[in-house]
């Protein structure tokens, strides 16, 4: 038995966030896009998902033409089963993951963010499967207590706490 790890750089523009996860059931694609459409309003994406048996086709939904082609590209390159890969726009992550989460079919969400990512894929004779992610950048320090007051900051000014 063979086995060869891989590092897949996700193709992605810097001003957009990603969410990567697993699921079980073509019907994903429609579920999670009704999830999308309805959680925020001026949202736009694209969503992809590959499908693990059958025509194994990437299949694709979105609002954004863009958007979705560039998560069907990824998709087919990073290539594991039952992957779904979304790229959104005027919306945070934040604001849909637990919908997401909540759709029956989703088994488990590798990533969300808006960093540069590297995807740790495994190939084996049967196909692809994932490893890990690598998620933005190593720590450089330990923030200062100025750094901590600016983060409280920031969140509030987001909105995210009172």
């Amino acid at each position: 038995m063979s086995l060869e790890l891989k590092t897949i750089k996700v193709d992605k523009p810097d001003d957009v966030n990603v969410i990567i996860g697993q699921s079980h059931f073509v019907k994903t694609v429609e579920d999670i896009y009704e999830v999308l459409i309805s959680s925020v309003p001026s949202i736009k994406f694209g969503l992809a998902f590959c499908e693990a048996s059958g025509k194994c086709l990437v299949r694709i939904e979105g609002n954004d033409k863009d958007l979705k082609k560039l998560a069907a590209e990824n998709a087919l390159n990073i290539g594991c089963g039952h992957m779904f890969f979304i790229i959104l726009k005027e919306a945070y992550p934040i604001n849909v993951l637990n919908q997401i989460k909540n759709v029956s079919e989703v088994c488990h969400i590798f990533c969300a963010t808006a960093n540069p990512l590297e995807i740790i894929v495994a190939l084996t004779k049967q196909g692809r499967g994932f490893m890990g992610i690598v998620d933005g950048f190593p720590p450089k320090d330990i923030e200062t207590e100025q750094e901590a007051k600016e983060r409280r900051q920031l969140l509030r000014k987001f909105g995210y706490k009172l």
